[in-house]
């Protein structure tokens, strides 16, 4: 696995433990890499939802083709 897919892999796993405010992602998971568009992949690939949050906020969720993405790789798939 290369480094990006790794990086994928790990943001997917972090939003599977816990839903995250998409503040919050884009905040930790946010790159200027044009090499290592993590969050961009991530969605791209449909491994996490946004969707409407409290109020005008936008929470973060694993999907179904996401929790596959983790179990295909040996990754928790847990949601708290």
């Amino acid at each position: 696995m290369n480094a990006p897919e790794a990086l994928v892999l790990d943001l997917v796993e972090w939003v599977a433990l816990k839903s995250r405010p998409l503040d919050e992602v884009m905040e930790v998971w946010r790159t200027s890499c044009p090499r290592l568009p993590v969050w961009e992949d991530a969605v791209d690939r449909g491994f996490v939802t946004r969707e409407a949050g409290a109020g005008k906020s936008r929470v973060v969720r694993v999907s179904d083709a996401g929790r596959l993405f983790l179990e295909a790789n040996g990754r928790s798939t847990e949601i708290v």
